[in-house]
């Protein structure tokens, strides 16, 4: 399956190091950005088009016009599946997306605490309201299990994203682990399904 990965987070873009990928995008011919590629996923983000310590402070349209850009003026060539990393939030990132192009289905990715489940759930209750499936919700940073004597700790609770799925009838689709091998494999642009595939996390 050919795969896109399309980092909609304008404000702080951050595939590209999870993705070990530097440089600017080239131009076709018919002037369309060419997606950056490794492990065999083609990938666009405004971290491959300004520096890396660069700030964007950019009002709402200029945003809103950036992502636009992004999903229009690229070539992303015959995708099987295009996956949209966005930011938290019910903003204009999210608004662009869903008035630009049609969605299969939304993921919503949360950790388990309420603070952030108050986001899960508006994130959800956006996308049902411009008409997009949500698919089911992920339990980020669920347990975390001392590397030493392997016992687990709910830092940030046990079961808040299921208890939120149970009331908006959606299903849970995983659990992700506060593990370091994440972290670490993160920061050095190389995902643990790659570089460790038989990794507990």
């Amino acid at each position: 399956k050919e795969v896109g990965l399309l980092d909609a987070d304008i404000y702080g873009p951050s595939i590209p190091k999870m993705m070990n990928l530097k440089g600017n995008p080239e131009l076709t011919p018919k002037n369309l950005m060419r997606p950056l590629k490794n492990y065999g996923i083609a990938c666009m983000s405004m971290g491959f088009l300004i520096e890396e310590t660069a700030p964007v402070v950019w009002r709402g349209l200029m945003v809103m016009s950036a992502v636009e850009k992004l999903l229009r003026q690229v070539d992303w060539g015959q995708l099987d599946y295009l996956v949209i990393d966005m930011p938290p939030g019910t903003g204009d990132v999210q608004l662009s997306v869903s008035q630009n192009i049609p969605i299969a289905g939304a993921v919503i990715i949360s950790t388990p605490q309420d603070v952030a489940l108050l986001d899960a759930h508006k994130g959800a209750e956006m996308f049902r309201k411009v008409h997009v499936p949500v698919l089911g919700l992920v339990q980020n940073m669920s347990v975390f299990q001392c590397p030493k004597c392997k016992h687990e700790t709910h830092i940030f609770g046990a079961d808040g994203v299921r208890d939120l799925a149970k009331a908006l009838g959606l299903d849970i689709l995983g659990d992700v682990p506060l593990h370091v091998n994440i972290r670490e494999t993160c920061d050095s642009g190389q995902p643990v399904v790659i570089s460790q595939p038989q990794s507990d996390a």
